[in-house]
Formats: structure tokens, C-alpha cells, sequence
């Protein structure tokens, strides 16, 4: 992944001054006489004007020789590079960035925003000219979600994509090619991710991140080719976005709803979904402030941090309330619905610490039913609000049981972050369950406020050499032939301890991070560059600070 040596380029420099040198010795003698003259003896093979003309005349300008391209160098690194001779490719100020009228509604915003990261022009049309960077949608098939192929030939690119995503990704990768090397390589990439859920996590419940530093984020993760930004933002500490329909539960500060608009529609220029996650049963304490009536109470009448009372009705009604009143919000495909670390399943024995609600489950679902079957019961129930909005759910792990009457529906997508906690089992007996798992693994993707709970910030170093999708828990893969079932991984920020660094910190603190996942999920394989080298390139194109 080396540039290309700029020793062919020199030589070209060097023999065309040469030639440029000798035209111009040549001028005096090209008059039209000479020209005459020349045409005169060249006809009859005699007269001093063709040996005059024959001593003056320039030697023929040598073709100009160039290396094998080599690919260029982006985070991620581009799966395939079919290597040419040529000068490359660089913008120019007459260049434009054009698009095809027939694509003009579908990529007018990729190309308007090349155009402006470039400096280049931008115009609607169906003839390129030399210097120009063309885009286009392939045909309808012409290759798997986010794909793409990049061709740099003859003083001109093209980029094409099976879809807008895969459009958009060829832009990222023209971008950083004449970042980190001044020009992009004479040849053709052909690109596509190894996962199809790419991204970071962000817990704005306990931290307010502001819509600046959120709309930052996005764009440094479109161009990592990162494509999901979870938005964790109901917990204990704080409820962070306006509501109509229940305003007494929401914090100050708080993002409005035309702010999460706003963030939406920047997230879907970038081709990023938004996924938010409105965390219950459990972890509803800023909810519970203003609704102590729904608190979880044990046998003994003391509160349960965090935890509604799933045997009261009311509390479904609540959330289903919230949950119904957000979908219109969201527009992706996702809605993550929680369900961890409920608390009344902690205890001992929560079957007779929690009489009301053991009551409850044998009532819904027989007489051999337990507490852990209610709260499955309730993750399906939430499943089944979101799903007529066209949501794919999700859930943390530790909200799927086993041995029970009910089982969480096989649709809501297992996103994996530890093997630690009550209920939580070891990845495999997910998979061998046939779910799909996203991962989150908090030895590695955990980067937590203040280090509590012996957590550690991640590195990128540890991501990039050590870590891939397949390790899910702890440090031990899970065997290759369940990788399919891995769609991908989300680097997670918890705001544990709030103050422990500002806004400005955190995204430092995770820019290493991210490039390391982004790499890692966009290829499976090992990455050929040395961290060292790695971290270099990230530098470049991602300066610290």
C-alpha cells in the first residue's frame, strides 16, 4: 500500500524539458520558406535545405514510462486493486464532478459534496470531460450493497456502485487517495464491505453531547465507511430527548426533536443509520422520577434502582406510549430495545424476592412460568410496537434466556457486549441458536468515562492487532464458520463517569479506535500494514485534535 515512487513522473519532467529545449533551438529554421524549401528537396532528394533541416530537426519526444500503480492508501483499506500504468489522477481547476441526468436525483448530494472537499465543480451531465470525476449507479444487481468500483484512466475517474451507499463509499476513497497521496492511482478498485453494520455507539443519557459535536462525529465516520450511530438516550441519570407525549420525564439539557431531525438528516446524506434505544425494562430511573408509582419493589417494599414493575400494567403502557410517539422520529431500519441488566434478576432467588411479578408470569404463560419468562415476555411484547414501523429490533444480550417458557423472538438481533452479567451466556450458544449477533465486546469496544469497574479505554493498536468480528467475548474467537451470522460491530462509548473528559477528549480519545474497527469490519482478512504505519496513515488523513 505504498505510493506510488514519483521517480517516473521526474524522468517524464526532465525529458520533456529536454524536448521543449530542443523545439525551441528548432523555431528559427521553421519558417515557411524552410518549410518550402524542405518539401522541395525532400521531393527531389537533393539540396543543402534538407540536410539544413534534417540537423534542426528535434528527435521524436520519448514516450513517458511509468511504474505499476500501487493502491491507495485509505482507512479502510480497499479489498481489491487492479494496478496500470499512467500519470494517476489529480483535481484540477477546471475539473468537475459530474453525474449522469438519469442519476441526478440519487447522487446529486454525493457529487455536490466531493465537489466542495475537492474544489472542483459540480454539473449534471452525460459527457465528461478530461480532468472530470464522473458518478453512476450501476445496473440493478450489478453487485452486493455498498460495493463499488473506482476506475482512474486517461485523466479522468469514474466511480460506480451498486447502490447510493456503495456511490458514496467510492467518493471516500477518492477523497483520502488524494490526501494521503496528492493524487489518486492509475487503475480500478473494486470494493466492498465484509459487514454490513459498521459504526459507533453513543450514550447521550449520561453525558449531553452537544449537536456540533454529534454532527462532527458523523462526518468522520462517513468517511471511515462507518455506517451506524447508535444513540443510547434514556438511562438512570437523564432522558435526553424532548417528548409530547410525556415531557415531565425529560431532562435538562435535552435534544428537541427538530435537533434529532437535523441529525437524521445529516446521518442519511452520509449514508449512516441512526439507531436509537430507549432502555427497558431496566435502567428507567430519569423515567421513574416522575412516575414512582411504577418503580419495581421488592418483597420488602425497597425501590430497585432503575427498574419498572413489568406485573403493572401502567408500565407497558408507558413505554409503548414513548416507544410510539419516537418511531416517526428514526427513520432507519433499527430500534434497539434494550432489555438489559433488569435487576430483579439478580437476586437470589427473584421468584420469591418478587412475589407480584412471579404471580404475573404464571398468569401469562402457565404455572411453570418464572420472572425471567415475563421479562422475555416484555422485550417481545416491545418487539411487537416497533416492528409495524418497518424497525428490525435489537436487544443486548443479557435480555435473551434460556430454559424457559418463552423464548425472544428470532428476529430481534443479539447485540453482544459481555459474558459477566446474570443471564448473559457465552456467544456460542447464541449462534448455535441460529441468531444474528452484532458486536459490541467490552474487552475491546468499550470505551467507558472514567474507568469504572476496571474498564479500560480501548487502543487502536489492540482493536487492529488483535481483535476481529469473531471475537465476541473475552479474547477467544468464535469458530469461522458462524461469521456469517456476525453482521458486524459497534465501537461503544458509556458515560459512566460524566465528567471524567470533555466532548473534545472523547473524540479524541476514540478517533484511533475507530479507524482500527472501521478497518476491521470493512475486511476480515489481516491487515497488511504495521500499526505504526496504520496509525500514520490515520494521522494523515484524521489529524489529532
Amino acid at each position: 500500500m505504498r505510493v506510488r515512487s514519483g521517480k517516473p513522473r521526474r524522468r517524464q519532467a526532465v525529458a520533456t524539458a529536454v524536448a521543449a529545449a530542443l523545439v525551441t533551438l528548432a523555431v528559427p529554421g521553421c519558417t515557411a520558406a524552410s518549410d518550402g524549401a524542405r518539401g522541395s528537396g525532400e521531393a527531389s532528394g537533393t539540396g543543402s535545405a534538407a540536410t539544413a533541416s534534417a540537423s534542426t530537426a528535434p528527435p521524436p519526444s520519448p514516450t513517458p514510462s511509468y511504474a505499476l500503480s500501487s493502491a491507495p492508501r485509505t482507512i479502510p483499506a480497499v479489498r481489491e486493486h487492479t494496478p496500470a500504468r499512467g500519470p494517476g489522477w489529480k483535481p484540477a481547476a477546471d475539473a468537475r464532478v459530474v453525474v449522469p441526468p438519469g442519476n441526478a436525483a440519487a447522487l446529486a448530494d454525493e457529487g455536490k459534496l466531493l465537489a466542495g472537499e475537492l474544489r472542483m465543480g459540480f454539473a449534471e451531465t452525460a459527457d465528461p470531460r478530461p480532468g472530470d470525476v464522473e458518478l453512476a449507479l450501476g445496473a440493478k444487481n450489478s453487485g452486493p450493497p455498498e460495493s463499488y468500483t473506482l476506475t482512474v484512466q486517461g485523466n479522468r475517474v469514474r466511480v460506480t456502485g451498486a447502490d447510493e451507499a456503495g456511490v458514496f463509499y467510492g467518493t471516500r476513497t477518492l477523497k483520502q487517495a488524494v490526501k494521503s497521496g496528492g493524487s489518486a492511482p492509475e487503475g480500478t478498485v473494486r470494493d466492498a464491505p465484509a459487514k454490513p453494520q459498521r459504526g459507533l455507539n453513543l450514550d447521550i443519557a449520561r453525558k449531553n453531547f452537544t449537536v456540533g459535536w454529534i454532527e462532527d462525529e458523523l462526518r468522520r465516520m462517513a468517511d471511515l465507511k462507518l455506517n451506524q450511530l447508535g444513540l443510547h438516550f434514556s438511562d438512570d441519570q437523564a432522558f435526553r430527548i424532548q417528548s409530547d407525549t410525556h415531557p415531565e420525564i425529560v431532562s435538562t439539557p435535552h435534544l428537541s426533536k427538530a435537533e434529532v431531525r437535523q441529525i437524521n438528516a445529516l446521518a442519511a446524506r452520509l449514508h449512516i443509520t441512526v439507531v436509537p434505544e430507549l432502555d427497558s425494562p431496566g435502567h428507567l430511573g430519569a423515567v421513574l422520577r416522575a412516575h414512582p408509582a411504577l418503580q419495581l419493589r421488592d418483597v420488602q417494599g425497597r425501590a430497585v434502582k432503575g427498574a419498572v414493575d413489568i406485573s403493572n400494567p401502567a408500565s407497558a403502557k408507558l413505554i409503548d406510549e414513548l416507544l410510539r410517539e419516537y418511531l416517526p422520529l428514526f427513520p432507519g431500519a433499527f430500534w434497539h430495545l434494550g432489555a438489559d441488566e433488569y435487576q430483579a434478576l439478580v437476586y437470589r432467588d427473584p421468584q420469591a424476592s418478587f412475589p407480584q411479578l412471579a404471580q404475573a408470569a404464571r398468569q401469562a404463560y402457565g404455572p411453570s412460568a418464572r420472572i425471567q419468562d415475563l421479562a422475555e415476555g416484555w422485550l417481545n411484547d416491545r418487539a411487537d410496537v416497533v416492528r409495524p414501523a418497518g424497525k428490525v429490533p435489537k436487544a443486548w444480550n443479557d435480555g435473551f434466556f434460556t430454559a424457559g417458557v418463552v423464548q425472544a423472538a428470532k428476529d430481534i438481533q443479539v447485540e453482544y457486549w459481555t459474558g459477566k452479567e446474570n443471564g448473559a451466556r457465552p456467544p456460542l450458544e447464541y449462534l448455535r441458536e441460529g441468531r444474528k449477533l452484532v458486536n459490541l465486546n467490552d474487552e475491546y469496544l468499550y470505551y467507558v468515562l472514567g474507568q469504572p469497574n476496571q474498564f479500560t479505554y480501548p487502543t487502536g493498536k489492540r482493536i487492529y492487532e488483535q481483535w476481529t468480528p469473531l471475537v465476541l467475548r473475552g479474547t477467544t474467537p468464535v469458530p469461522a464458520r458462524y461469521a456469517a451470522q456476525i453482521l458486524g460491530a459497534r465501537l461503544a462509548v458509556w458515560s459512566d463517569l460524566a465528567g471524567a473528559q470533555t466532548q473534545a477528549q472523547v473524540a479524541e480519545g476514540i478517533r484511533l479506535p475507530l479507524a482500527a474497527l472501521a478497518q476491521k469490519v470493512w475486511d476480515a482478512r489481516p491487515p497488511q500494514p504495521a500499526w505504526t504505519e496504520f496509525k500514520a496513515l490515520a494521522d494523515r488523513l484524521q489529524p489529532p485534535g
